[in-house]
């Protein structure tokens, strides 16, 4: 089971736009730094623009930039822009009812997942794109 690494992509994308200020950086430019292909990129961006953290301009003299400061974006706002689901996923066809277990499971892992998102966005909206950015150039953690 792979894990999902949109997230940790988005925030290395922004990152970079955030160290170019104001100036448009081209998905090739940011694809070098990430190690993927452009395309990961493009793709990503769109999710970014459609969240409003970015602006993209097509063309020979085109680019992204982010939309707003550092400061106003926190890593909630990015998790929502990239994530298409919950943590995890529940069954794909419904348990056997007839089974103490099964017919109970669901409401159980629901209520535990819907815990993991409360906590997961409690954590992100903490710490901004800004504070990514001061981590990144001291080189530390940002937990703690």
């Amino acid at each position: 089971m792979a894990s999902n690494s949109q997230f940790s992509v988005a925030v290395h994308i922004l990152s970079i736009l955030a160290k170019g200020s104001d100036e448009r950086v081209k998905s090739e430019q940011i694809a070098d730094s990430v190690n993927t292909n452009p395309v990961v990129i493009r793709r990503l961006l769109c999710n970014l623009q459609e969240a409003d953290l970015v602006v993209s301009h097509k063309g020979a003299s085109g680019g992204t930039r982010l939309a707003k400061e550092a400061e106003s974006i926190n890593l909630n706002d990015i998790y929502e822009a990239v994530s298409h689901g919950e943590v995890f996923s529940l069954h794909r066809q419904k348990p056997n009812q007839d089974c103490p277990v099964g017919k109970n499971i669901e409401a159980v892992l629901c209520n535990l997942q819907k815990d993991i998102d409360r906590a997961i966005k409690e954590k992100l909206v903490r710490y901004t794109l800004a504070d990514v950015i001061e981590y990144v150039n001291t080189g530390e953690g940002i937990l703690s």
